[in-house]
């Protein structure tokens, strides 16, 4: 599929046999999408307070920054981190990675995740028609837990009583409250959840509950159920990283509670652009796929 974006576009394939997923960042080539000027969009802008190195590259183990109340401070620009060990560089934007999760949420588990009896045949199914069904390619909100796995920029920008997390893919926003409070006893279902957090010595510990049925959090289907609650342990451990912990815990959907660390890596000298995947959304009407 391939999202119309200025100057940078993300096409994601699955192969033949439909086990894998390629992301791939190309340049975009058209009269309509050269109509916007890139210096409007602010690639190549420079990022402030960048730590680096005296050959001029980006120090990714710096210390982490930190916010006046002494806490790590999670802003920034996040893409999945999927750089060999060693050769880890930062993002510009363009070179936008994907997860290995980003197919198979359990892909890291020997038996694959702990589904429930019912859920079997609707992964199987899903996994087996390339997830033609898939919310994300009818331009529906990816819930947090898929976001982090998927070739889109998210950006954080954190106070100590607040983060929002910007997704780049149809402009979604998510609340996490930084304040510790009771998190809702009958929530309505939405796409994000409701979202409550607090901290654990320089880890931040988010609980969200209230997130819709049948929320896909992978290629393959697997989804999460209103009766979820998931858990996110988000630490940074240098300035070019985040570790994401995150801890389903879904008896509606899961047999037992079950976990997946999701590195994040930092873009720089780049923003957010508009990447709205219904402008000129014709995948649906080609498959001839009922909305």
């Amino acid at each position: 599929m391939l999202y119309s974006r200025p100057f940078r576009a993300v096409l994601l394939c699955r192969s033949r046999n439909g086990s894998r997923f390629v992301s791939l960042s190309a340049i975009v080539v058209g009269t309509l999408l050269l109509a916007t000027p890139s210096t409007a969009q602010w690639i190549g802008y420079p990022t402030a307070n960048v730590p680096r190195r005296a050959d001029g590259s980006v120090d990714m183990t710096a210390p982490a920054p930190r916010m006046p109340d002494g806490r790590p401070d999670l802003s920034g620009i996040w893409i999945s981190d999927n750089t060999p060990e060693g050769e880890e560089s930062p993002s510009d934007g363009f070179n936008l990675g994907s997860s290995r999760f980003m197919a198979d949420m359990g892909a890291d588990m020997p038996d694959g995740l702990p589904y429930q009896e019912w859920q079997l045949p609707i992964v199987a199914e899903r996994t087996a028609n390339m997830a033609i069904e898939d919310p994300h390619i009818r331009c529906l909100p990816d819930n947090f837990v898929r976001a982090y796995g998927l070739p889109h920029m998210l950006k954080f920008v954190h106070t100590p009583e607040l983060l929002v997390v910007l997704n780049e893919m149809n402009a979604g926003y998510r609340q996490v409250f930084v304040d510790g409070r009771e998190l809702p006893d009958e929530p309505t279902p939405s796409w994000q959840g409701f979202s409550s957090a607090q901290w654990s010595g320089d880890t931040l510990v988010i609980d969200t509950i209230g997130i819709r049925d049948d929320t896909w959090i992978d290629w393959n289907g697997s989804v999460v159920t209103e009766a979820a609650r998931v858990r996110e342990e988000i630490s940074r451990p240098d300035f070019g990283h985040l570790d994401i912990r995150i801890t389903v815990d879904d008896p509606r959907a899961y047999t037992e509670p079950w976990s997946v660390t999701l590195r994040q890596r930092i873009v720089i000298d780049a923003e957010l652009i508009d990447e709205i995947c219904l402008e000129n959304e014709q995948f649906v009407e080609r498959m001839k796929l009922p909305f």
